[in-house]
């Protein structure tokens, strides 16, 4: 069953458009209060449906040119929680997902070039106790990326 109504969707999708929009500009839009809006919103947050609004930071623009995507082998798959403790403590991964097959985690390392990558891989990632190896698929660009359809 769909959580979502056709009130929320359209809210979702509006925010989808400009996070910093007012809520008295969606409501306008969509012809409805100010206060549903409000509480539509906050209901959806306290769901954990809408997880936050904030920036979507160009990585390239930064001077961030590098980015891979790194298959994670473990020593014993039982000390992943204490794995992924100490990548979180490495800001150049933004993502780090459980995954199925030959790897036990797979992240996404963003880096400043060719050099910066070999120092997270190597300086960084590789010296995390219970780490077995790591394969790295250097990423070219992003062709497109958004939420899943509404």
């Amino acid at each position: 069953m769909n959580p979502l109504d056709e009130f929320d969707i359209r809210i979702i999708k509006e925010l989808e458009k400009d996070g910093r929009m007012a809520f008295s500009t969606i409501a306008a839009t969509l012809k409805i209060s100010n206060t549903m809006v409000h509480q539509r919103v906050n209901r959806l947050t306290e769901q954990g449906i809408i997880s936050g609004i904030r920036p979507l930071v160009n990585e390239k623009k930064i001077g961030y040119d590098w980015a891979s995507f790194t298959g994670i082998t473990l020593n014993k798959d039982s000390d992943s929680d204490r794995i992924i403790e100490a990548l979180k403590a490495i800001p150049e991964i933004t993502e780090c997902y459980y995954v199925t097959g030959s790897f036990t985690l797979y992240i996404k390392i963003i880096a400043q070039n060719h050099e910066h990558m070999r120092k997270v891989l190597y300086e960084k990632i590789d010296r995390i106790s219970g780490i077995a190896k790591t394969d790295s698929i250097v990423e070219l660009g992003c062709a497109f990326k958004r939420n899943i359809t509404l």
